[in-house]
């Protein structure tokens, strides 16, 4: 049994599983949790079948694919949900989903709205929480000496690829 990528602390087979093989998701959440499993699966079916029709105008599949290969995936919390009782209509969850891109650790952090359709959920759109980065220093150009003191020019000390 191999463990679920979304964190649930249960196996894929009884958490995330039956959901990316077409079943339904209970709740807001638990599509949430099977579209990160998706990523990290790179099970981009699930993730084009899992949103709103309005949502699928703007889908850029092979975009979906490189970002979910390009990424190592590090872990998912789940920070809030509101809605989405048996009951409810719609329904939201913030999450920040880590991953290390080139060797960059990076949070995706984000407020997803969902809708009921039919008997499941689906992914209408969502807030992005990112701060933008920042640079806290000057801008040193590659002839400009190191910043570090070693005395020799950046591109040939702290600059180099």
């Amino acid at each position: 049994m191999t463990d679920c990528p979304c964190g649930s602390a249960k196996a894929l087979e009884d958490c995330c599983g039956p959901i990316l093989a077409g079943g339904p998701a209970a709740t807001p959440e638990a599509l949430m949790r099977s579209r990160y499993t998706a990523y990290v699966l790179c099970d981009i079916d699930h993730l084009e079948r899992s949103l709103a029709p309005e949502a699928r105008t703007d889908h850029d599949r092979k975009a979906a694919e490189a970002w979910a290969k390009a990424v190592e995936w590090q872990g998912l919390t789940v920070l809030s949900t509101e809605g989405g009782e048996a009951d409810a209509q719609t329904g939201t969850v913030e999450f920040a989903a880590r991953f290390r891109q080139n060797g960059l650790e990076q949070t995706h952090h984000e407020t997803a709205n969902f809708r009921r359709l039919d008997a499941s959920w689906v992914y209408v759109d969502g807030k992005m929480h990112n701060k933008p980065v920042v640079r806290s220093g000057p801008k040193v150009g590659r002839n400009d000496p190191c910043p570090c003191g070693s005395g020799k020019k950046y591109k040939q000390c702290c600059g180099r690829s």
